[in-house]
C-alpha cells in the first residue's frame, strides 16, 4: 500500500488538516427526507453547498428556491445553501433578473426524462438562448446534466458522449457564460471540458472517482445517473481530479432514496430508483478513492504529492461560484477505522443506504 503519510502529507499524530469542503451538486429533497440529510452534511466536511432544484414539482420561481433555503437553513443553519432554479419553459429573462438579485446562482438544465425528477425537462435548448442570453449578462451559472435521453442509438453508456456537441454548441453561442458540465463520467467529457474556455468547467463526483459499469450492473445501490463508465474513463476522472486544473472540483451529486426505493420497491416490482448517496462522508470518499487508485496502479503517488487535494474538494469550486474561501478546519484520520453505516431518521421511518456500506473510511472532525 502507498504511504499515506507521502500522499497526503498527514502529521505525525496521523491527521490531515483541510479547509472545509464544499460540495458543489447536491440533493437535499423535501419534507422528512430532506430532515434526516441535511444534518449529515458537516459529517463529510462541508460547509457550503450547491443545491439541485429537482423537487417535486421543481424549483421554477426565485420565491421557491428562497423558501426551500429557509428550510434547509431552519434544520442546519451551519451550512451554507447556494441555490439554484431549475431550467423550464416558466424562466424567462425577467426571472433571470430576478434571480440575480435574490442571490440565485444559477440555473440547472436536465434533459427531459433523463433522471430523478427531469420529467419537466429541456426538450429544445434553442428555444431558451433568450434566457442564456441573459444569464451570460446576470453572470449566473448554467448548470448542465451532461446526458441525452435514450432513444434510437443512444443508451445510458453513450448518453453523455452524445450530449458533448451541445456543451460546445452552448459555449460557442454565449462564449461568456458560466457553465459546468455536472458529474463527468468519461474520459470525453474531461477533453471536452478542457477543449472550451475558462468559462466551462466540470465537477466530479465521489463515486465516479471508485466505480466502473461491473460495480453497479450487479448492485442496485450504485445504481447512478450518469452510470459509472469504464476503467479507462475512470482513470481519467481521477487524472482530471488531481490535475490540479480549476476546471475541475468535486461535486458529490449526493441523491438520497428510501432504501425500499433502491430496492425496486415494497414489492421489488418497481424500476431501482437512480442515485447514490454520499453526503455523510464526502471529504472521506475522495481520499479513500485517490488512495485506492494510487494502491492499484492508477494514480502515480508522486502525482499526488505535487498537488493539494483541497483544491479539488473546495478552493478551485469557491472561486468559480464566486465565494469566498472557507476559513473553517477539519481533521481527517489516516487510518480507516469507522464503518460505513446506513443512515437512519431519528423516527426510524426512514433508511436511506450509504455509498460503500459496510466498508471501513477514516473518521473526519471539526477544529
Amino acid at each position: 500500500m502507498a504511504s499515506q503519510q507521502e500522499l497526503f502529507n498527514f502529521s505525525d499524530v496521523g491527521f490531515l488538516t483541510l479547509p472545509a469542503t464544499f460540495d458543489a451538486h447536491v440533493h437535499l429533497r423535501d419534507g422528512a427526507m430532506m430532515r434526516a440529510v441535511v444534518t449529515t452534511i458537516r459529517m463529510g466536511g462541508v460547509d457550503t453547498v450547491y443545491v439541485m432544484p429537482n423537487l417535486v414539482p421543481p424549483i421554477t420561481t426565485v420565491k421557491q428556491a428562497l423558501d426551500y433555503q429557509n428550510r434547509l437553513q431552519e434544520v442546519a443553519p451551519n451550512v451554507k445553501y447556494l441555490m439554484s432554479l431549475y431550467l423550464h419553459e416558466s424562466i424567462t429573462p425577467e426571472v433571470i433578473k430576478e434571480a440575480k438579485r435574490a442571490g440565485i446562482r444559477g440555473v440547472k438544465s436536465y434533459p427531459a426524462g433523463v433522471t430523478t425528477n427531469s420529467s419537466s425537462g429541456v426538450v429544445d435548448y434553442a428555444s431558451f438562448y433568450p434566457v442564456f442570453a441573459e444569464m451570460e449578462r446576470q453572470d449566473l451559472v448554467l448548470n448542465l446534466h451532461g446526458e441525452m435521453p435514450s432513444g434510437k442509438d443512444i443508451t445510458i453508456l453513450n448518453a453523455e458522449a452524445k450530449f458533448l456537441p451541445t456543451l460546445f454548441e452552448l459555449h460557442a453561442r454565449f462564449p461568456s457564460l458560466r457553465i459546468v458540465l455536472e458529474h463527468c463520467t468519461t474520459a470525453a467529457a474531461i477533453e471536452a471540458v478542457k477543449a472550451c474556455g475558462p468559462k466551462v468547467v466540470g465537477t466530479i463526483t465521489t463515486h465516479h472517482l471508485s466505480l466502473i459499469v461491473d460495480d453497479f450492473a450487479g448492485d442496485s445501490y450504485n445504481y447512478c445517473k450518469p452510470v459509472p463508465k469504464t476503467p479507462e474513463d475512470r482513470k481519467a476522472l481521477l487524472s482530471a481530479a488531481v490535475s490540479g486544473s480549476h476546471k475541475f472540483f468535486l461535486g458529490t451529486d449526493s441523491a438520497p432514496h428510501p432504501a425500499t426505493a433502491k430496492r425496486g420497491g415494497a414489492d421489488g416490482y418497481a424500476k431501482h430508483a437512480a442515485g447514490v448517496f454520499s453526503q455523510p462522508n464526502a471529504t472521506q470518499y475522495v481520499l479513500d478513492a485517490l488512495e485506492t487508485a494510487v494502491d492499484k496502479g492508477l494514480l502515480d503517488a508522486a502525482q499526488l504529492k505535487k498537488i493539494d487535494v483541497a483544491d479539488f474538494l473546495g478552493r478551485f469550486g469557491r472561486a468559480f461560484y464566486r465565494e469566498p474561501q472557507s476559513k473553517h478546519r477539519i481533521r481527517v484520520s489516516k487510518e480507516r477505522t469507522e464503518r460505513l453505516l446506513n443512515m437512519v431518521s431519528d423516527d426510524g421511518d426512514i433508511e436511506v443506504v450509504v455509498f460503500r456500506r459496510g466498508e471501513m473510511t477514516r473518521t473526519l472532525e471539526w477544529l
